[in-house]
């Protein structure tokens, strides 16, 4: 399994991330910048797309909205000003059902629902650093899908703010 490259600085922030170049695909996670390179394969954007359109339509009459990798999601701790958040994801789908959670820079705050299609590159990220991550800020549901094994799961938030054990769908 391959592991996301970080950038050698310690500790980045948004106004950090705001320099960077569009050529340049990074996310950051608690300071820590994690290389998106390089773009998903075929397959995966097949994927991302399917699911895009059919999550447009179940939410088309509804209040929530549904957004696709290039995406923004910053993720501030309690306190933290715009230039000093230090949590920066681009999910391959986000729901967001609260609109004060959007602005023209994407979403500030946890999405209701964040949806990752596991490649080589990006797997080991998406299964422990982005779990904890998502788990941690309250996303109400996090999917994982494995393409390779056609394989969904689906972990939503107990009471305890914690992700119970997931559901399987294949």
């Amino acid at each position: 399994m391959a592991t996301a490259l970080k950038k050698s600085i310690t500790r980045y922030y948004y106004k950090d991330y705001l320099q960077w170049t569009e050529e340049e695909r990074w996310e950051l996670i608690d300071g820590i910048a994690y290389d998106m390179s390089p773009a998903p394969g075929r397959y995966h954007q097949d994927i991302v797309r399917e699911l895009l359109i059919q999550f447009s339509l179940f939410f088309k009459k509804k209040k929530c909205k549904v957004y696709c990798a290039p995406f923004d999601v910053r993720l501030p701790k309690e306190n933290q000003t715009e230039d000093e958040i230090d949590t920066v994801v681009q999910p391959d789908i986000a729901v967001v059902c609260d609109k004060h959670k959007l602005d023209e820079k994407g979403c500030l705050g946890a999405p209701d629902l964040i949806i990752e299609i596991l490649s080589p590159w990006t797997s080991n990220k998406d299964l422990t650093i982005k779990f904890n991550l998502y788990e941690r800020v309250g996303v109400k549901e996090y999917w994982i899908v494995y393409p390779e094994e056609k394989i969904v799961m689906i972990f939503r938030l107990t009471s305890e703010k914690k992700y119970g054990r997931p559901e399987t769908f294949s």
